[in-house]
C-alpha cells in the first residue's frame, strides 16, 4: 500500500528529526521502506508508461526507452500526439504533468499565452542546486525578470552581437584548428576540443579572460559540468526530482550532481575573490564585474544582487554558454561526414565566398544560404535540447480546448516540434533543402523552435548562432571530415538534458 508507506516514511523520519530513540533494527526498517517505496512508485511509472505505449503501440519493442529516463518519452511524442490530439497527461514518479506535443499545441502555450506559462514549477533538483530561487533558469518572478534583463544588457555591452565577439571567436577558432591539425589526418575525438573552445567564448564575457586548454583547473570544470549535465538527464535525475525525501538519504549517482556543481561553483568563488581584489568600479572588465558594481548600486535584496546570486547565475550562463552549442558542433561533424555531397556542397560555397585566403566573417552570412540551411538543419535533426523545460500555469486557462487549472505543470516537448510531420517534408531525414526556397535562397521556418520560444527562450540563442556559423564555416574551410573505416557514425546518440553523440572519432584532412 502505497500510502500507508509514505505516512510510515513521514512519522519516523519526524521522529528521528525531533531525536527520538530509535532502535537499531526500526532504523533498518525506515531504510528498507524507503527502498521499497521507490520499487513500488518505480514500478508504478514504468506500469504506466508500458500501458499508454500498449494502448497507442499493442507493441512492446520500444518500452526500453522509458526504463531508460523519464524524458525518453519525447521518442514517443509524435506517434502518442496523434493519439492524444497533441496534449495529454503522464505521471513521471509521484508528479502529474501534461505533455504539449506538435507546433501548433507547443506554440498556444508558449507564444500565444506566454506570460501564463513564463514560470518554472518547484524543482527538487534546481533546490538542491541553488540552495532556493535563484539563478537565471529555475528563478521566478520580479527575480527572474530583473536577473534576465541584466544579463542580457550586460553580455551586449561585453560584445554579444558585436564585432568585438565576433573577433574573440575567430581568434578561437585559430587555436580549435590548431588543435586539430596536430592530429595529421589521423582519426580522433574532436568533443573535448569543441568544449574547449566554446567554453572559453563564456569565460570572455563572465571571467574576462580565456584558458589555455591544457589548463587543469579549467578542464576539471568542464568534466564536472559535462558529467553533472548527463546525470540530470538520467535516471538518477529522474529518481531524485520524483522522489527527493528518500534519495537524499540514499548514496548512488545522484549525488554526483551536486558534487560536481558545488566543485564548478568553487571555481567560480575563485574567479570572483580575483574579480572583488581588482575591482575598478569606473571600468568594468566583464559580467561578474558589472553584477558587483550593480550589487553595491542595488537596495532590494529581492532583486538578487548577491555574491551567492552571483555565483547561481555564472553556473547557468556557462550550462547555458557551453553544452548546447558544444553538442552542435559535434552533430555538425557527424552529419557532414555522414554525408559528403552535403559537405560537398558547403565547401564550394565557402570556397566561392570566402575562399581561402581570409578568415570566415558574420558579414559572410547573407552570402551563405547553403551553409546557413545546413546549420539549422544540423540543429533541428540533432534534436540538441529536446524538452523545453517545464512551465507552470499562473492562473486557469484551456489548451487544445482541455481546461488546465493553475498551478499545472506542462511539459513542452521540442523534439516533437523539430519531427513534425505536419510542418516538414522529410522530418527524419537530414534535409537541408527545409530551408531553401526552389531558388536557393534561405527561409526561416516557424516550426524551427530549437531556442525554444515566448519570454523563455533560450538567453544564449544570439550567441550560439554567432559561435556556429563562425567556428563551423572555419572548420570546413580549412578540413574535410571522414569516417573511420569500418566505424560507421551513430545518430541515435545519447538521451540526457541535451541529446549528444555518442563517442567517436574522425579524420580531419587538411584542404
Amino acid at each position: 500500500n502505497l500510502s500507508f508507506t509514505n505516512t510510515l516514511i513521514i512519522h519516523l523520519t519526524e521522529a528521528l528529526h525531533r531525536g527520538h530513540q530509535v532502535g537499531s533494527s526500526l532504523r533498518q526498517f525506515l531504510i528498507l521502506c524507503k527502498y521499497i517505496d521507490i520499487f513500488m512508485w518505480t514500478v508504478y511509472t514504468i506500469y504506466s508508461s508500458v500501458f499508454v505505449f500498449n494502448k497507442v503501440f499493442k507493441n512492446t519493442v520500444e518500452l526500453h526507452l522509458y526504463i531508460h529516463s523519464s524524458f525518453s518519452i519525447m521518442f514517443a511524442s509524435p506517434q502518442l500526439g496523434k493519439a492524444y490530439n497533441n496534449i495529454f497527461s503522464m505521471r513521471i514518479g509521484q508528479q502529474k504533468m501534461i505533455l504539449l506535443t506538435g507546433y501548433k499545441m507547443v506554440k498556444e502555450a508558449l507564444v500565444n499565452q506566454t506570460d501564463n506559462f513564463v514560470d518554472r514549477p518547484y524543482s527538487p533538483l534546481a533546490e538542491r542546486i541553488y540552495s532556493g530561487n535563484g539563478g537565471l533558469f529555475t528563478s521566478n518572478g520580479n527575480l527572474w525578470k530583473k536577473q534576465r534583463r541584466f544579463a542580457l544588457s550586460t553580455l551586449r555591452n561585453f560584445g554579444l552581437g558585436k564585432k568585438t565577439m565576433e573577433l574573440a571567436i575567430c581568434e578561437e577558432s585559430h587555436f580549435l584548428l590548431d588543435e586539430m591539425d596536430r592530429h595529421k589526418g589521423q582519426a580522433f575525438d574532436p568533443s573535448g576540443l569543441f568544449n574547449n573552445a566554446v567554453s572559453n567564448i563564456i569565460c570572455q564575457l563572465v571571467f574576462g579572460q580565456r584558458y589555455d586548454y591544457a589548463d587543469y583547473d579549467f578542464q576539471q570544470m568542464l568534466k564536472y559540468t559535462s558529467e553533472a549535465i548527463h546525470l540530470e538527464g538520467s535516471i538518477w535525475g529522474w529518481l531524485y526530482e520524483s522522489f527527493p525525501n528518500i534519495m537524499k538519504h540514499l548514496p548512488g549517482r545522484h549525488n554526483v550532481i551536486f558534487s560536481n556543481y558545488e566543485h564548478v561553483s568553487e571555481f567560480i568563488k575563485k574567479n570572483l575573490d580575483k574579480h572583488k581584489a581588482n575591482l575598478d568600479p569606473s571600468n568594468p572588465r566583464d559580467y561578474m564585474d558589472s553584477f558587483l558594481i550593480e550589487k553595491e548600486n542595488s537596495h532590494d535584496p529581492a532583486d538578487g544582487f548577491s555574491d551567492k546570486n552571483l555565483v547561481r547565475c555564472t553556473l547557468d550562463l556557462f550550462l547555458a554558454g557551453t553544452e548546447t552549442t558544444t553538442t552542435s558542433l559535434g552533430w555538425a561533424l557527424i552529419y557532414l561526414a555522414k554525408n559528403p555531397e552535403i559537405q560537398d556542397k558547403v565547401q564550394e560555397e565557402i570556397d566561392r565566398v570566402i575562399g581561402q585566403s581570409r578568415q570566415p566573417g558574420m558579414a559572410d552570412k547573407p552570402n551563405m544560404p547553403y551553409t546557413e540551411a545546413v546549420i539549422h538543419e544540423i540543429l533541428r535533426r540533432g534534436d540538441i535540447v529536446p524538452l523545453s523545460g517545464p512551465r507552470v500555469a499562473a492562473k486557469d486557462t484551456t489548451l487544445g480546448g482541455y481546461a488546465i487549472p493553475k498551478g499545472t505543470t506542462i511539459m513542452p516537448i521540442l523534439h516533437s516540434v523539430l519531427f513534425d510531420e505536419d510542418e516538414w517534408e522529410t522530418p527524419n531525414s537530414f534535409n537541408p533543402q527545409h530551408f531553401l526556397d526552389k531558388e536557393g535562397k534561405f527561409v526561416r521556418r516557424d516550426a524551427f523552435l530549437a531556442f525554444s520560444a515566448g519570454k523563455r527562450v533560450c538567453l544564449g540563442e544570439q550567441l550560439a548562432r554567432m559561435e556556429l556559423f563562425l567556428f563551423f564555416t572555419c572548420l570546413f574551410q580549412k578540413f574535410r571530415f571522414s569516417e573511420v573505416e569500418g566505424e560507421e557514425l551513430d545518430t541515435e546518440g545519447i538521451l540526457g538534458v541535451t541529446l549528444t553523440p555518442r563517442p567517436y572519432k574522425i579524420h580531419a584532412k587538411a584542404r
